[in-house]
């Protein structure tokens, strides 16, 4: 009897270390799996300057210029803004609560803690802000305007997001356009107007105001003095004396409060034919100023009920 029971009990004791160590090997499975499941916290984006590891879900953004309203346009959170994106009344509500900051306000930066921080190439301290934390710059018109959209997608890690915007947002300006066109002609002009510190600007195709829509998605046309001076550069400066040669049969007018817009009382304005017969838009120079999506949505329904 024994001898049954003993080669019983070894067969036993075999068969529950086996299960012990499948058991184990499982378990360890299950850890390897969950790592190879978590998802980053870092990731690299190949800034202008090279490689810089970013938050791969950054959550305290502050952004030095210009692109306040594309990170919001991704739903990611900021905490420090620059004073033009401040003073924006269509970001006004979304801002609430959001410091405004520079590039020299460094103190105020780091109580603000952020995991990034984006600005213009043009910013000063990018070595000081990228002790506080990763800092990216971009050239302004270094890629156009919905390419950099996308650019911002990937530096937030939203590029998806960012790209399918865009493609949406291209065909709705180009059906917009051809609406536009076929009820006020294919050889109408239009240009872009801004008065600021007493000087009258007229712009090209790629400067904000509306214009990347209005003659890049759109393809409505400028008048040809406009062409010649404010296509290449973006911007050109202009007399109230030679405003008339500038002026489109429709006038997009940004202007402010804040600002001496007495031109607009004189004669040589008034006989302008757009403004004679009722074909200009008046826009908030603050609220058109900018080429982010919300922006660009805001500029887009002005169009399509102005035009």
């Amino acid at each position: 009897m024994k001898k049954l029971i003993m080669p019983f009990l070894l067969l036993l004791a075999l068969l529950l270390s086996a299960c012990g160590n499948n058991s184990a090997n499982n378990d360890a499975g299950g850890e390897a799996n969950d790592q190879g499941n978590k998802e980053p916290e870092t990731i690299t984006y190949e800034s202008e300057n090279g490689p810089v590891e970013v938050p791969a879900d950054p959550q305290r953004v502050i952004v030095l210029s210009s692109f306040a309203g594309n990170v919001m346009a991704l739903d990611v959170n900021l905490v420090g803004v620059d004073s033009w994106s401040k003073m924006n009344p269509r970001f006004e509500e979304k801002l609430e609560g959001v410091e405004e900051v520079t590039d020299e306000s460094l103190e105020k930066i780091i109580e603000l803690e952020p995991d990034l921080i984006i600005g213009l190439s043009n910013i000063k301290n990018v070595d000081k802000l990228n002790e506080i934390a990763p800092t990216v710059t971009f050239t302004y018109g270094n890629v156009d305007y919905l390419t950099q959209h996308v650019e911002i997608g990937k530096l937030l890690n939203k590029e998806e997001e960012a790209q399918t915007w865009v493609d949406d947002f291209k065909a709705r300006a180009k059906e917009a356009g051809e609406e536009i066109k076929a009820k006020i002609g294919e050889d109408t002009t239009v240009s872009v107007l801004e008065n600021f510190n007493k000087q009258i600007y007229v712009y090209g195709d790629n400067w904000g105001r509306g214009t990347e829509i209005l003659y890049q998605e759109m393809g409505l046309k400028m008048p040809e003095k406009v062409k010649e001076s404010a296509l290449e550069p973006g911007y050109y400066a202009v007399s109230l004396e030679v405003l008339p040669e500038f002026a489109g049969d429709y006038v997009v007018l940004s202007k402010s409060p804040e600002q001496d817009n007495s031109f607009m009382e004189t004669d040589t304005y008034k006989n302008i034919p757009a403004v004679k017969n009722n074909q200009v838009i008046e826009v908030n120079m603050l609220e058109f100023y900018f080429n982010d999506p919300l922006t660009l949505e805001y500029q887009l329904e002005t169009f399509k009920e102005s035009l």
